[in-house]
């Protein structure tokens, strides 16, 4: 495994992708010319660096990879999660090892571009009807999501100032983490009295632009690495809600891996907002509806606590959320754990670890749900 590190990075993205691809490959004991299969993930790349096609191959011409077959991946956020769920396919049809590299480059210069390119994760019919009910965020992806935490608080499932709390915890988490974005803890006063984006999250309660590679090395089961248990895709087409969408997706996931949610030890959520990581934990069976705000101020879902170790990376909000590469981060932080290898933030007696990864929306809806779930040897 290999991460580029996240942030605002002066690589452009074949750079990138190009070190998380040597990178992973020298982590597994390989070289290029031992991989049967690259899948690469890039959500971006067309809008904001011009590369609309052929990706893999562009980017990661000349590392001695030759003629190995490579496959592009787009799925908006979801794509890096869903290159590992197609390199699992591969690898369980007897093809392998597979190399999966993740990439994005959010930061050009332009913040109206890059929210174009953002917003592209939408239906282009109904971009302009989104826009006009959202006119007053700063992005419709924030207006959904402001929208929700609204719900949130209106329903009693949570309080702003737990959704804070939850804020301040990916702070102090990302603290630990060497390659994270965002590595300045914040007070709960910070968080709370911070700049407003749209009604009720402020800047820290929310993800922002990201740049950053990962890369990961899938082969046939060895019985000493992580192995993945299994993972479970889904679509939306707009008839359901997206947190309902959620909990579809985790019944699917414990029905494949014959787990269930109180076998989680860690678990990396999609948490494009702290509002969204409390109604992901609820949605998924981790703890009862209106009970997962509580449980992260009291400390359950962070290190030392009675719950699953959430977001141990920072998650989405102070890791970084590049986009295309989000879902594989999530994969590489979880196996950190489950190798032991995750330094300061390592939890002890980690077995199972999961990850739930979205992309896109459409009506209210996520348009991509991929989760897996790794485990120890």
């Amino acid at each position: 495994m290999f991460e580029t590190g996240y942030g605002k990075l002066d690589a452009g993205p074949a750079e990138l992708a190009q070190r998380a691809a040597l990178g992973a490959v020298k982590d597994a004991g390989l070289g290029p010319r031992d991989i049967a299969l690259v899948v690469l993930s890039n959500s971006m790349g067309g809008t904001l660096s011009g590369q609309d096609m052929v990706r893999a191959q562009v980017w990661l011409r000349g590392l001695g990879f030759g003629d190995t077959p490579m496959l592009n991946i787009e799925n908006a956020c979801a794509g890096g999660a869903s290159a590992v769920y197609n390199a699992m396919l591969a690898v369980r049809a007897g093809i392998g090892p597979v190399l999966v590299v993740a990439v994005e480059k959010m930061f050009t210069g332009s913040r109206e571009l890059t929210i174009d390119a953002l917003e592209r994760g939408m239906p282009a019919d109904l971009r302009g009807a989104y826009a006009s009910r959202f006119e007053d965020a700063p992005s419709v992806l924030m207006g959904f999501n402001a929208l929700w935490a609204r719900q949130m608080i209106a329903d009693g499932r949570a309080t702003v100032q737990e959704i804070a709390a939850a804020a301040v915890k990916a702070r102090r988490h990302a603290s630990m983490n060497p390659v994270a974005q965002h590595r300045t803890p914040f007070s709960l006063e910070e968080v709370l009295n911070a700049p407003l984006v749209v009604d009720p999250l402020t800047r820290p309660m929310c993800s922002s632009f990201t740049d950053g590679a990962c890369g990961v090395v899938l082969a046939p089961d060895d019985g000493r690495s992580p192995a993945l248990r299994g993972a479970v895709v889904v679509s939306g087409d707009g008839t359901m809600d997206w947190h309902d969408r959620t909990a579809a997706l985790a019944s699917s996931l414990w029905t494949v891996t014959g787990l269930e949610a109180a076998d989680v030890d860690v678990i990396e959520v999609h948490d494009v907002t702290a509002a969204e990581e409390i109604w992901t934990l609820e949605a998924i069976g981790l703890f009862a509806e209106g009970a997962a705000g509580a449980a992260t101020v009291s400390g359950r879902t962070t290190f030392g606590g009675d719950g699953p170790l959430v977001n141990p990376s920072g998650g989405l909000i102070a890791r970084g959320h590049p986009v295309g590469a989000t879902g594989l981060a999530q994969i590489v932080e979880v196996t950190h754990h489950l190798r032991g290898t995750a330094g300061d933030r390592q939890q002890s007696g980690t077995r199972i670890g999961v990850t739930f990864n979205c992309g896109g929306i459409t009506d209210g809806d996520a348009s991509v749900m991929v989760a897996t779930a790794i485990e120890a040897r």
